[in-house]
This record gives C-alpha cells, sequence and structure tokens, in this order.
C-alpha cells in the first residue's frame, strides 16, 4: 500500500473496516461525568446514549493537536505518503488543527506528503467517503487518484436522518434554522440533510413510521444506480429500526451492501439516542 488514509473517528466505521483497510482513525475527545475519553477508543456510544436517558449532557471537543502531530510525524519519518479524511469543518475544529499541526510537522519534514481534506460529512456517510479512499489505497491507487475519487464520493454524498429529539443538536449548536422546527409534544418528526457541511432541517413529519417512509421516497427521488454502491444506515442505539429501514431499502433498491452501524460516541453525543441515519450517493457510481 503506497498511501496511508488517516481518518478520524467522526467517521463510525466500525472497528472491522479499520482494521481491514488499515486506516488510521484518531480519536476525537468525549467528556462526561468529569472524565475524558477516546472517542471508539476508551468509550463506546452506548454509555453516552444511556448517560444522555439520564439527563446527562455529555461534550466533546476535537482530536488534540498533539494526536496529530504524533502521527503525522511518525509517517513523515517514515516518508510515507498519507491523505488525512477529516469530519466536516462545519461541525468541528479538527479539520482546521489537522492542518496547523501539518504546518507544524513540514517544518522539519519539508518533504512530507499529507493532503488534508474537508469533507464536510460526517458519520457513515463521511465513513463512506473514507472506506472507499482506503480500498482504492489497498488497491494500490496513487494519492491523486485517490483524492479525485474522494472528491466526488465527498460531493455527492447524501445524509438524510431523523432525530428524536432536536434539543440534543440546539445544544450543541450543531444544527441550523432549528427555529422553524416546533412541534416535539405534536409528536413531529424532523427530517434533515446535510448541505456543505451543515445540519439542515428538511421537512417535519408527524410520526416515526411517516419519517421512514418518506426516507425511502428522498432516496429514490435524488440516488441512483444502488445496484453498484454499499448504502449506509447509522442509528442511536435503535438497531430495530435501523434493520426495519435496511429491509425496505433492500426489498425496493437492492443496493451491492448495506452497512449498519450505531452514531459513534462523539456524533452522537449531539445527536442523542434515537437517531436513524441514511447515507447514499446521489449521482451514478464511478
Amino acid at each position: 500500500m503506497n498511501v496511508q488514509i488517516i481518518t478520524d473517528s467522526g467517521c463510525d466505521l466500525p472497528n472491522s473496516l479499520i482494521e481491514k483497510y488499515n486506516i488510521n482513525r484518531v480519536p476525537l475527545t468525549v467528556h462526561l461525568d468529569g472524565e475524558d475519553y477516546r472517542d471508539a477508543e476508551t468509550i463506546d456510544s452506548k454509555q453516552v446514549y444511556d448517560a444522555m436517558r439520564n439527563g446527562k449532557e455529555p461534550k466533546t471537543s476535537q482530536v488534540s493537536p498533539q494526536t496529530f502531530k504524533e502521527e503525522f510525524e511518525k509517517y513523515a519519518k517514515e516518508g510515507k505518503t498519507c491523505i488525512y479524511f477529516a469530519l466536516s469543518s462545519e461541525l468541528s475544529g479538527t479539520y482546521q488543527t489537522g492542518k496547523m499541526m501539518l504546518q507544524e510537522v513540514t517544518e522539519e519534514y519539508p518533504d512530507f506528503d499529507l493532503r488534508i481534506i474537508d469533507t464536510h460529512c460526517a458519520s457513515l456517510g463521511f465513513g463512506l467517503v473514507v472506506l472507499r479512499a482506503a480500498q482504492l489505497a489497498q488497491e494500490g491507487a496513487s494519492a491523486d487518484d485517490i483524492v479525485e475519487m474522494g472528491t466526488y464520493h465527498m460531493t455527492h454524498m447524501e445524509h438524510i436522518f431523523t432525530v428524536d429529539d432536536l434539543e440534543y443538536l440546539k445544544r450543541g449548536g450543531r444544527v441550523s434554522k432549528t427555529a422553524a422546527f416546533v412541534g416535539t409534544m405534536l409528536k413531529i418528526k424532523p427530517l434533515l440533510h446535510v448541505e456543505e457541511g451543515k445540519l439542515i432541517p428538511l421537512e417535519k413529519i408527524r410520526g416515526s413510521k411517516k419519517v421512514i417512509k418518506r426516507m425511502i421516497e428522498v432516496m429514490e427521488e435524488r440516488g441512483q444506480d444502488f445496484s453498484d454502491q454499499i448504502v449506509a444506515i447509522s442509528h442511536g442505539d435503535d438497531l430495530e429500526r435501523a434493520n426495519q429501514l435496511a429491509a425496505q431499502i433492500k426489498e425496493q433498491f437492492n443496493p451491492k451492501d448495506i452497512l449498519i452501524h450505531p452514531v459513534g460516541s462523539s456524533i452522537g453525543a449531539h445527536s442523542g439516542p434515537g437517531t436513524i441515519a441514511l447515507f447514499f450517493l446521489n449521482d451514478s457510481y464511478k
């Protein structure tokens, strides 16, 4: 493998794929009960969701500068070509910190070849971009070709999702235009998507069954060529609904594969339990 793929824990990829494709995943930090945890390493999303259900408010912070510096220096010393795909800069300062620490490292190692890319994606939408890049890296693709394909994927990646309670997103300032969404007590479910890396409310739907149906409709409206792409579903400790959505997608669209995995701790601390998210390419797969 000529190119090392680096990412952060905002990608929500399962450990099995991280290991299979030799992806270097650096952790965001989750703050809970006065302790700091390394996302996907020393805390899992179930702990975060259980805490939120009990009224606690976990916080998160970006990947630490020291973590970036240590990882970048390791590859710089090896003369390795690297690409770091980062969580959307609209949701985290991780991308900017990575850029800052790259500047420091290249002062000492001026020949270090590391490309840092703001994916404008999150959770498994981000994960699918990283996964495709890592597959190409394992196949021996050049850094330029991996960046090109990664850019295609991130610009065509749809994020369609619903949350049980918008209050979690509002607390963290992670969603725009939330003032338009009033009516939680009336069982109105918000349907949201991502535009230029930002979480944007899309529609208001009454009832959780209808919101799943609408997600399928949006998938049909925006996507195509599902037979040759991996579709992903992430969930906030609600595997049952994720499986229901997957079954409907398989029956209607028969995609190449469906990846189901929990929303990780760093993203889940803002989206909350009960989140259901759907990710797919909105243009024909190359």
